[in-house]
């Protein structure tokens, strides 16, 4: 079995023999398969009575589904190693992290094993992978895309969203999943918008490319600051402790998880009500700095990751990946669509990624802009 997936199935709808291939990472449901998020601790489920919506939506439509993809455990974490299930690799370079949660989505998108899969974004889990596999990653406007029959079931932050090698396959994607998504406007031509970048702490090399990204595209260098990016950062992980608590601590009782769940799990419970008050602040100051900013650009930029992964050595040595969802956890915590694109780094083999990031709803304004950047960096 390869990696990125869990199990290798062949699900499609018969009428169309043909369809674009997907992968569905294992915290979505598939009727018939249990829900596992590639945990021991989850192994034993019962199979899912029905499918997530999102899966119902594409087997509709004619899309075949070639397997549960793999991630990590309990999608509670980034790097996206997995001692149980195994950890998948990473297209770019074997030998670093393939990025997590999202990790088999990621992994098996770029090693062209499927057309495209679909992932989950609470803290960054979509972009992160997406950047560190180099591959595209959409996490949509939160609420916009439909969890029913996705892990957990209640969730201030995360969103189902796609992955793909192109923007034309990723727009394909959304369209399905996304009944009110308009493919037409996120095609349509971008010349003349307005984009701001963020600054950041980012490498200099990373910095660097996306200011040549911006220029390459025909945009003019406007710079932003959202001051409160770190306070949102440090926010975002508050809830995101309160959250997967709620949803997952009780599994400890089972002595099941990976040594670097159980850890997570035990720290994430002392999360306190107070805390979590503050981080609710934080979120609509946060959220409302984002909403301005956006009065002024159609989009904003950045880096997704302020540096390229780190090597699955390092990361097994007790290397913090901490700082690996800095710039993409904040975006969950206001609700905002973001989107990741390679990007490429003057004298590296290994691509970065570009942020795209936009106003709530606005969705088909950020793959039009991707679009927009994929063309002019392949020039």
């Amino acid at each position: 079995m390869n990696p990125a997936f869990i199990d290798e199935i062949a699900l499609r709808a018969s009428a169309s023999a043909n369809g674009p291939t997907i992968a569905i990472k294992d915290s979505i449901d598939i009727a018939g398969y249990p829900t596992t998020g590639a945990s021991a601790a989850l192994s034993g489920s019962a199979p899912a009575t029905a499918h997530a919506e999102v899966v119902r939506r594409l087997l509709d439509a004619g899309w075949r589904i070639h397997g549960k993809a793999n991630m990590h455990e309990l999608a509670f974490g980034m790097t996206g190693i997995n001692d149980f299930t195994g950890t998948p690799l990473n297209p770019q370079d074997p030998l670093r992290i393939p990025g997590g949660s999202s990790s088999g989505s990621a992994s098996a998108v770029g090693l062209e094993l499927v057309d495209a899969a679909l992932g989950t974004d609470t803290g960054g889990s979509i972009r992160g992978p997406a950047a560190c596999c180099g591959v595209i990653g959409l996490k949509p406007t939160f609420d916009r895309v439909s969890r029913a029959g996705v892990l957990p079931g209640r969730t201030s932050l995360d969103c189902v969203g796609p992955f793909a090698r192109d923007m034309r396959m990723l727009v394909a994607t959304m369209a399905v999943i996304d009944p009110t998504f308009d493919a037409a406007a996120a095609r349509r031509d971008v010349d003349g918008a307005r984009v701001a970048i963020v600054k950041t702490d980012a490498d200099a090399s990373i910095e660097t490319a996306v200011r040549h990204a911006v220029k390459s595209a025909g945009f003019a260098e406007t710079l932003v600051e959202l001051h409160a990016m770190q306070e949102a950062f440090e926010a975002g992980l508050a809830i995101i402790n309160r959250e997967t608590s709620a949803a997952f601590g009780h599994l400890i009782e089972t002595g099941k998880l990976g040594a670097d769940l159980d850890k997570r799990l035990r720290t994430a419970a002392n999360t306190t009500h107070k805390q979590v008050e503050a981080a609710e602040r934080v979120r609509s100051a946060f959220t409302k700095a984002v909403d301005d900013a956006l009065e002024h650009a159609d989009v904003l930029v950045l880096p997704t990751l302020p540096s390229l992964p780190i090597t699955l050595e390092a990361a097994r040595a007790g290397e913090s990946v901490m700082a690996m969802s800095s710039l993409i956890r904040p975006f969950n915590l206001s609700g905002h669509p973001a989107l990741s694109l390679p990007l490429p780094i003057k004298g590296s083999k290994i691509k970065a990624a570009l942020q795209i990031v936009g106003r709530k709803g606005a969705d088909e304004t950020v793959c039009a802009f991707a679009a927009h950047f994929e063309e002019a960096l392949a020039r």
